[in-house]
This record gives C-alpha cells, sequence and structure tokens, in this order.
C-alpha cells in the first residue's frame, strides 16, 4: 500500500522559512519548472525563522504523501520530521544556500550555537544535501568536528563522515538576462585610447548588513571622495529598517554622486548594471553571490576579496588581498570608465555553468528521481 501511495504522489513540496533574496529567486524558479506545493514565510526575523518555522510548518503542510520534500537549511528538517512523522517517508533535500558554522559574527560570544548545530542535524535526516559551492559544502563539513567540540561535553564522533556522502554541490541557477551587453565604445582620442563623458560608475548590490562590510565599502567611497576621484555609484539590495549608520552617513556625505539607494524593480536593476561600469564586493561571508554575478554578466568589471567563494567562480585578476588594493583599482579605472567594461568582457568567464539552462537538468534528477 505505501508503494503505491507513494508512486500516486508526484508532488513536490518546496519550502522555503525566508522567501526573500536569492532564497526566493530559487524557489520561484523551481516551483515555475516543477509540480509543486509551496510554503514560505516571509524573509523577516531570520533567527526567528531558524528557530521556530517547523512548528509553523507542521500545522500547514497537508497530511499527504509527497514524493520530494525540498526546503533550505533555514529549516529545522529534523524538528519537523520529528512533528510529522509521514514526512520521514519523502525523499528529503536539504539546501544550503550558507551555513550558521562559519556564518560570520561581530564577537566569538554572539555565535548562537543552535543554529549550527539544527544545520548538522537536518543534513543527518536529509537523504541528499545540497550546497551552491563547493567552498560552502567544503567550510561546512571541514568545521563540523570543530564545531562540536565546543560542546562541554558527551561529544559525538564521526558526524561530519556520516554526512559527507549525502553532499552534492549544484550551483545556485541564474536567469540572466536574454542577451548579454557588451560595451559599445563610442570615443577615442588620436592615440587610440577610450575616452568617456560619464564618470567611473561603481554598484555594490548586496544586502545592507554586517556581513557584507558596509564599512569597508563606505571606506572606499570616502577615500575616493577625499582624494577627489570622479565617481558615482548605485548602492542596491534589500535593507529592514535598522540601516547600517555608516550607510546612512556615507550616503550623505556623498550627496548627489549617489544615483540610486535601496532596492529597484527587476527590470531597472539589468538596466543599471548594463550601465555602470565597476561591481564591488566587500563581503565577509559569501558562499556563492548572485549579484556579483549577474553584475559581471551585464558588463561590469568586478573586485572581490580573495577569500570566500570569489576564487571558485572569478578568475584571479578580479581579487585583491587588501583594501588599499581594491582602491587602486577602482581609481585606475577612473581615468578611463568604459575601460574597465572592455576589461570586463575579456575576461575568462563561463557563464553558462551558472544558468537555469544549463543546471536545469541536475535539478531535474533532485526532484524527478527514479521511482524504480
Amino acid at each position: 500500500p505505501f508503494i503505491a501511495l507513494f508512486r500516486m504522489a508526484a508532488k513536490v513540496a518546496l519550502v522555503e522559512p525566508f522567501y526573500g533574496g536569492s532564497h526566493k529567486q530559487l524557489i520561484d524558479i523551481l516551483a515555475a519548472h516543477f509540480d509543486c506545493d509551496l510554503f514560505t514565510l516571509p524573509p523577516t526575523k531570520w533567527h526567528w525563522r531558524m528557530r521556530v518555522s517547523a512548528l509553523y510548518f507542521c500545522s500547514i503542510i497537508p497530511k499527504q504523501n509527497y514524493r520530494i520534500f525540498f526546503a533550505s537549511s533555514v529549516l529545522n528538517l529534523c524538528e519537523l520530521v520529528s512533528l510529522r512523522p509521514c514526512l520521514g517517508e519523502s525523499y528529503k533535500v536539504i539546501y544550503f544556500h550558507e551555513n550558521q558554522l562559519v556564518y560570520p559574527v561581530r564577537k566569538h560570544q554572539e555565535r548562537d550555537f543552535q543554529y549550527g548545530y539544527n544545520q548538522i542535524l537536518s543534513c543527518l535526516v536529509a537523504d541528499t544535501v545540497v550546497f551552491n559551492s563547493h567552498f560552502n559544502m567544503n567550510s561546512f563539513l571541514e568545521s563540523v568536528d570543530s564545531f562540536l567540540k565546543t560542546m562541554p561535553d558527551c561529544r559525538p564522533k564521526g558526524v561530519a563522515e556520516q554526512i559527507r556522502p549525502k553532499c552534492i554541490v549544484i550551483y545556485f541557477p541564474i536567469e540572466f538576462p536574454p542577451k548579454r551587453i557588451l560595451p559599445v565604445v563610442l570615443n577615442t582620442d588620436d592615440a587610440g585610447s577610450y575616452r568617456s563623458s560619464t564618470p567611473l560608475h561603481l554598484v555594490w548590490p548586496h544586502r545592507w548588513e554586517h556581513d557584507k562590510g558596509p564599512d569597508e565599502f563606505c571606506t572606499l567611497l570616502l577615500k575616493l571622495l577625499e582624494e577627489k576621484v570622479a565617481f558615482v555609484v548605485s548602492i542596491l539590495g534589500s535593507h529592514t529598517n535598522d540601516i547600517p549608520v555608516v550607510l546612512e552617513e556615507t550616503i550623505s556625505k556623498l550627496g548627489s554622486r549617489v544615483l540610486h539607494r535601496g532596492p529597484v524593480s527587476k527590470e531597472e536593476y539589468w538596466c543599471i548594471l548594463m550601465k555602470a561600469h565597476v561591481v564591488v564586493s566587500t563581503a565577509k561571508h559569501e558562499f556563492f553571490g548572485v549579484a556579483m554575478l549577474e553584475a559581471s554578466y551585464c558588463g561590469c568589471y568586478p573586485l572581490c576579496p580573495n577569500r570566500l567563494v570569489y576564487p571558485e567562480i572569478f578568475p584571479k585578476e578580479c581579487l585583491y588581498n587588501t583594501d588599499q588594493q581594491l582602491f587602486r583599482r577602482v581609481k585606475n579605472f577612473s581615468h578611463k570608465p568604459e575601460s574597465a567594461r572592455i576589461a570586463a568582457a575579456e575576461l575568462q568567464m563561463c557563464y553558462e555553468k551558472y544558468s537555469w539552462k544549463n543546471l536545469q537538468s541536475s535539478f531535474s534528477d533532485l526532484l524527478n528521481p527514479s521511482s524504480d
């Protein structure tokens, strides 16, 4: 009887406790291409989503046999399956956009053990654990044992080795614009150098939170201002009402140099990226970096710290080691802004490997496995 029910239950349950940003992007793409029931919570108070969302979803997910149960690692999968044992019969997939074992906190004492612990338990319950990058997967697996050693006693052993065989990497699928816009150079001087009538246009398309390094980015902007470098900036990305003070103060000091601030429509977002020259990351935490790839695809030259996931995705010429190196690169581009887009077009980047078109088959294998 169970096998018959299992085969009849063709649908996928998609569960996202933090339905915003890249989490929302992924769920929307999957929901558009697979036979799914969608269960979400608004993208606020992520600490509480990690703590208690399982109890909420227990009350709203129908009591039926889903063939596949897919959720982000924000959900405590272990808790939900305990509350709803019938979900244990589903094939359970957990997707890691980020992992709490190496998520940056301002002080070591601020790290909440429970968040990382919940993710470890979710991995033990899941049938497949998917990470959005090799950096994400490796940093998680390499941190499990040291993380559990912070327990005062009765520390389990071999947990990482129990999880490792379940782990795979499927890059985050990006739906790029239909056509990549390459730079059009309108003018050259007598020596053949490119000229531009507009100042260097920087883009910072990240969440306005401490883990994205707003302090470092504002330091860069104020130093450019101090040295009278010609530039304008679009500070995009979502934010809550609790905006970092450093961003508010810097935006005020820059005045008309700030062309855009905060989130914009997707159409306007693509338009900005196709006109800007350089996209900057100052992140302290990044496990994939959707916005940096989107911007570089649209022709912006990416400048990323030489750490985290960036060496996995971007060529070494796009990476900087110090704030001073970042400043020098930006200042050099300011002399001939359009040269940044020319250089971006020459980068050896394979955007296809991060596109939904290329990754669709991997997700199809995950969500439509053989029933044999």
